[in-house]
């Protein structure tokens, strides 16, 4: 890789939404942060990153210096099911204006107090780690509500630069309703006690209803999947979980025993009155609670996970007690369902 320049310390610099022209300077962040094998080609090909931001797709915020150089980064973009929750990330500060000068905390502000009036955006969401308690201080100084703990869903690898972690890592899901959604939702059986505590801290209404029907006997069982090989991570958006629930599952788990995946995650739709059904043969195979996803099809989605091995628990951090609550409950989820047993 090309050696980059180094930017001139010390400039002012504001922040402002993405530019066409600020395109190579992000990637020349990127670039001298990251080097060339960063896997997200968005953020190291300039005409790419100017589709992205034109189309709304990724939502760029930069700090820029009064020279027009870019020292900071940070995008909303789409990863949910639906297309008006967006996640922040892809977030850095060149080395010569870090430590203490607030540009990552003013970027990721600046997505939030944006996106909402600009770009119709209803919730955002990040991922706080948990080897250190950092980003969940910003998230919870933003006002971002903790609703599910990703067990495991980093490798240590991705830490090792700056030699935080000692196996892998979980993040907490915090997420900032901006605009309000009130529905109806179908409270599982099993999970009756962990949703009235995490809906509790929701920053906007719901309806509950008990989950008390049977899978839809017309209805096939459709699924989305995603694997991250670099994270050995797949992830399921169930579309539709139909009369076939309970073959589906097996088979998503022969074809991905194939594959080095160390943790699955699987979305469902808290608007079916089936939910408890799916859920129930979700447990019984070993998947265990991560939270609530609000509105993530539009109506609330429900996080259950899988891990290959024992997860590293005594890894996680956690700052705040709600988030702390969440992880008692997911790890006593994770017992119930078989966790730690031979």
């Amino acid at each position: 890789m090309k050696k980059q320049p180094a930017i001139k310390p010390g400039q002012q610099w504001i922040v402002d939404l993405f530019r066409p022209e600020d395109a190579e300077g992000v990637v020349r962040l990127f670039l001298a942060v990251y080097g060339e094998k960063y896997p997200i080609r968005t953020y190291v090909e300039p005409e790419r990153l100017k589709e992205e931001n034109a189309k709304g797709a990724t939502i760029s915020s930069v700090a820029r210096t009064e020279t027009g150089d870019i020292v900071g980064h940070n995008a909303l973009f789409r990863s949910a099911p639906h297309d008006r929750i967006y996640e922040s990330g892809a977030g850095l500060v060149d080395a010569g204006y870090r430590g203490g000068k607030g540009i990552f905390t003013r970027l990721v502000a600046h997505g939030q107090e944006v996106a909402a009036h600009k770009f119709g955006i209803e919730a955002i969401y990040g991922e706080s780690v948990c080897n250190h308690p950092f980003s969940q201080k910003m998230c919870h100084g933003l006002g971002w509500i903790t609703h599910a703990v990703q067990v495991d869903l980093m490798p240590a690898s991705a830490y090792e630069k700056e030699m935080s972690a000692q196996g892998r890592v979980s993040v907490l899901l915090d997420v900032k309703t901006l605009r309000s959604r009130p529905h109806s939702v179908h409270i599982p059986y099993a999970y009756r006690n962990p949703l009235t505590f995490i809906y509790e801290g929701l920053d906007d209404e719901r309806r509950f209803v008990a989950s008390e029907k049977g899978l839809p006997l017309n209805t096939k069982t459709r699924m989305q999947v995603e694997i991250f090989d670099f994270a050995q991570v797949a992830r399921v958006a169930v579309h539709e979980a139909g009369y076939d629930f309970a073959s589906a599952v097996h088979k998503l788990e022969q074809d991905i025993k194939k594959k080095d995946v160390q943790v699955v995650q699987v979305w469902l739709n808290l608007a079916w009155p089936w939910i408890g059904n799916a859920v129930d043969i979700l447990r019984e195979r070993g998947f265990f609670l991560g939270g609530l996803l609000p509105g993530w099809f539009e109506t609330d989605g429900l996080l259950m996970q899988k891990t290959a091995r024992q997860p590293h628990w005594e890894g996680i951090q956690i700052h705040f007690e709600r988030a702390q609550r969440l992880l008692e409950m997911v790890q006593a989820d994770w017992k119930n369902v078989g966790g730690g047993s031979d």
